[in-house]
């Protein structure tokens, strides 16, 4: 009977995605705004139009559309891309992040909430929606404000798994566990570096044995267990499937297939994704909407001038001119999954209230509505604001660009700042495999005191066999770690010293590292 629920689910939902898709491709209007309309009409809140029979079947099929959004998102947006727009990533989700609290605080003491329903307020609104956004910025997703979009976004998934493990403290102690935050970023750290480490060593080799058959549908199957592969072990260390995905879009976007890659995974995306935003519909409550209608506008409104106005600021500091930031802004004014995943989270802690939820959603749905109308009109509202903007204002955000952007010049010192940082980004790299092999051993510990105590017995001796082995394998690291650290001092070295000859100082500061290495 369950397969039977499941089938007929799957079709309500792809009929009217389908239909969906028809009327507002018509209507020259954003699909996702069908997918969610059509959602509505055939969810539970509705009736009679009610035609799902098993809502658990939908989010199931939900939380694929999110891992296939986020795959397709990591073979577009490669890690050189990453590199490039890191610190406006940086500077923009950070900056957002802290404004959005604070907004959402305000406005929860506004509304005459609780103190814990106005915290966890203002952290569902700090964090945009990867999966509407992308949707949003189909055929934009090359230019470069979609670029830097992409970046923020993934800073800021990372910043909300910190976000999730503050609330949860705060919610059962009542202050925020900073100790336990230490650790998570060191955990995450060491995953995301080992991940990326092994999987740009083995991905790329992998892909390349498949192609040799030339088969698409070897190729397609592969791609698509490394995916789940790689989302599961995400989850199970206690981390964003979305993570995951991301991730591991992103190393197979490094190996050479990646065209013929994104050609087939295409397709499979766009069906999830219409699930995925027909599921949002699903969940909309037209009687609870009505019910807190002032809220939910209100609380829309300051997501949208807030996040334009951190977001556009954050890029600005970053160096990026006025248009481009004020794009990025208007491009990121929205909420999504991880704002549901904070406010279900409330709920499961017992420490905010019922209406939370369902104003979250709505707000979700409004922002997402919003959303490609805002991107679409980005360049003329550009124009807009340049040209009725102060005049004093303008041309200090225009020498600041300037000043941020200016050339390095060339010289023994330019060349010794990048080779320094060279073989920083390389100590780090080991030192990150240390921690990682480190956090390996510690998370196996039980297991493999269990089958060591079988053969020796004694607490103690096992505990130094393991750290023993752990030693072991970080040594040849440890002394890479060594090596470098004297080449980058011989850099430093040579770099204060007044020589003339420029080019024998250039070269001193390479061989430093070749023999570093």
């Amino acid at each position: 009977m369950h397969h039977i629920l499941f089938l007929q689910d799957l079709a309500v939902v792809m009929i009217a995605a389908g239909l969906a898709t028809i009327l507002f491709r018509q209507l020259k209007q954003p699909v996702v705004l069908g997918y969610i309309l059509a959602g509505v009409v055939i969810g539970p809140h509705t009736p009679p139009f009610t035609l799902i029979g098993d809502e658990k079947t939908i989010e199931t099929l939900a939380e694929l559309g999110v891992i296939f959004l986020m795959f397709s998102l990591g073979l577009e947006f490669s890690l050189r891309k990453l590199k490039e727009v890191g610190s406006t990533a940086v500077v923009a989700a950070s900056l957002e992040i802290f404004v959005m609290i604070w907004a959402g605080y305000g406005l929860g003491q506004l509304f005459g909430w609780s103190h814990m329903n106005s915290i966890f307020l203002g952290a569902i609104l700090s964090i945009s929606s990867t999966t509407i956004i992308i949707k949003a910025l189909e055929g934009k997703t090359r230019e470069k404000f979609a670029q830097l979009i992409f970046g923020v976004l993934i800073i800021e998934d990372i910043l909300a798994i910190l976000l999730i493990a503050l609330l949860s403290g705060f919610a059962t102690t009542g202050e925020f566990a900073f100790k336990d935050i230490s650790v998570i970023i060191l955990n995450l750290a060491a995953f995301m570096g080992i991940l990326l480490v092994s999987g740009l060593i083995l991905v790329p080799r992998l892909l390349n044995y498949v192609s040799k058959f030339k088969s698409n549908e070897m190729l397609l199957i592969t791609v698509v267990g490394l995916c789940f592969g790689v989302s599961f072990l995400t989850v199970k260390l206690g981390y964003s499937v979305a993570l995951g995905a991301f991730l591991i879009g992103a190393i197979i976007a490094e190996a050479r297939q990646i065209h013929k890659v994104e050609v087939i995974m295409f397709p499979v995306r766009d069906l999830f994704s219409a699930v995925f935003f027909v599921s949002i519909g699903l969940i909309i409550d037209p009687v609870i909407i009505i019910e807190y209608i002032v809220p939910i506008i209100a609380i829309s409104l300051v997501v949208i001038a807030g996040k334009v106005f951190s977001c556009s600021l954050g890029s600005l500091l970053a160096g990026n001119d006025t248009k481009t930031s004020l794009k990025v802004g208007m491009g990121l004014s929205q909420i999504g999954e991880f704002s549901f995943i904070i406010a279900a989270l409330g709920l499961t802690l017992n420490v905010t209230d019922g209406f939370i939820y369902p104003i979250t959603v709505a707000v979700s749905a409004l922002t997402t509505l919003t959303t490609p109308y805002l991107i679409n009109s980005s360049d003329s509202f550009s124009k807009f604001f340049e040209k009725h903007a102060p005049r004093s204002l303008i041309r200090t955000m225009e020498a600041y660009y300037l000043w941020v952007n200016k050339p390095s010049k060339e010289g023994p010192n330019h060349a010794g700042r990048m080779i320094l940082r060279r073989i920083f980004l390389q100590i780090c790299l080991n030192l990150l495999i240390i921690t990682g092999i480190f956090i390996a051993f510690v998370f196996l510990n039980e297991k493999i005191k269990l089958f060591i105590g079988e053969y020796i017995t004694g607490i103690e001796i096992t505990k130094a066999i393991l750290w023993f082995a752990a030693m072991l394998i970080s040594f040849p690291l440890i002394f890479a770690v060594w090596r470098k650290t004297l080449a980058a001092s011989m850099v430093i070295a040579e770099l204060s010293t007044s020589d003339a000859d420029i080019s024998r100082k250039i070269q001193c500061m390479q061989l430093y590292q070749i023999l570093s290495s």
